[in-house]
């Protein structure tokens, strides 16, 4: 029996803009509402978002609350409240729509909002529709239960603190982790493999979102999530030339271990791989002892840049160089092992601030090559 097609759900920045929605229509006329309609842009169709209360506060101010949906996924949002508070401007204000963070909202390392690019586009788009030019307003989004789940995510690998951050490069939250998700990722892959040669791997929307910055056309591009090794294997079967592994250095480190489901539930290893790499290049026994009782892969990366500033030393890059060439040379033998196809392997690594930390020398090549195609 085929399996179910996994219910997809939608993001943390459409439940936002609805909330938005739907305080800026109550401003305009008190009224209950039970609904709202959001364009999500990307891609371009417009869904129905439930509203669960809507009031004003004062006669310039209201108030709405969605609940995230995500769908048939495990994602530690589901059903979490997202409040947004509207406020006529005034006079002052240069900008029609000014977006603030609140309580919940996470905060970057500059003290910004954790307001990334899809859902500025989103919420400025739809709220400007129900503007007259002379207009303004300004935007406070709230998550009351974001500071406390953000403890139970990757946020502040990232440099995000305090809570949620509203990320993604698309309104439709794609099952990840729900049963029969794995078969609709490998059909999806089996329908890029009829264009491309090589094809980018990227385990989330961190590296999703910036291998669209860097200029790679995003039909090369496959999520997938924590399936990174069936994935793998269906390109090998499907007859795929090489393939550029591009994630989170804490979150594909794992790939060096031989861990290919990257889920924490079903394996870690993240300190082991980097505290055994450390000892092969010479790093000291005290070193490595400080890197295995890190609390993350990210402080243990911290550590070592100490070292090389401190010292004058190059331990972050000979480590992490010998990771992503045995993150290659383990996932092409993977592949090589389930398939019996020759699949050329390269890996880049990117830190908390998305910035590139490494690339493998085949990572390299295939870096430029999907970046020039």
């Amino acid at each position: 029996m085929p399996p179910t097609t996994p219910r997809a759900g939608y993001t943390l920045p459409v439940f936002a803009c609805a909330a938005a929605i739907a305080a800026l229509r109550w401003l305009r006329t008190p009224q209950s509402i039970a609904t709202v309609d959001v364009d999500l842009l990307e891609p371009a169709e417009t869904v129905t978002i439930p509203i669960e209360q809507v009031a004003g506060l004062k006669p310039d101010t209201a108030l709405a609350m969605t609940r995230s949906d995500p769908g048939d996924n495990l994602d530690l949002t589901r059903h979490t409240p997202l409040w947004a508070l509207v406020e006529w401007g005034d006079a002052s204000q240069l900008e029609p729509i000014v977006l603030q963070g609140g309580e919940g909202l996470g905060r970057q390392a500059d003290g910004q909002a954790a307001i990334y690019a899809y859902a500025k586009r989103l919420l400025m788009e739809n709220l400007q529709r129900w503007l007259e030019p002379h207009e303004t307003i300004q935007v406070t989004l709230i998550l009351p239960e974001g500071r406390a789940l953000a403890k139970r995510t990757s946020n502040e690998a990232f440099g995000v603190v305090e809570g949620l951050s509203l990320l993604g490069t698309t309104g439709i939250s794609q099952p990840l982790s729900a049963p029969g998700q794995l078969e609709v990722f490998r059909e999806a892959l089996r329908q890029k493999t009829d264009w491309f040669d090589c094809l980018v791997f990227c385990v989330g929307e961190n590296g999703l979102d910036l291998m669209r910055q860097m200029g790679v056309e995003p039909s090369r591009l496959v999520k997938t999530a924590n399936w990174l090794g069936p994935l793998l294997v269906e390109a090998g079967m499907q007859g795929v030339q090489s393939i550029l592994l591009f994630g989170y250095h804490g979150k594909l480190l794992k790939l060096a271990g031989g861990i290919f489901h990257t889920h924490h539930h079903v394996a870690d290893g993240r300190l082991e791989i980097l505290t055994a790499h450390g000892a092969i290049a010479g790093l000291p026994t005290k070193d490595l002892q400080a890197i295995f009782g890190s609390a993350t892969a990210e402080d243990g990366l911290r550590y070592l840049r100490h070292l090389d500033e401190t010292e004058g030393q190059f331990w972050v890059e000979q480590i992490y160089s010998a990771i992503a060439e045995t993150i290659d040379l383990r996932s092409h033998a993977y592949i090589q092992t389930h398939t019996e196809g020759c699949v050329k392997v390269g890996t880049v690594l990117f830190d908390r601030d998305r910035q590139i930390l490494v690339k493998s020398q085949a990572g390299v090549a295939l870096l430029e090559q999907v970046l020039l195609v």
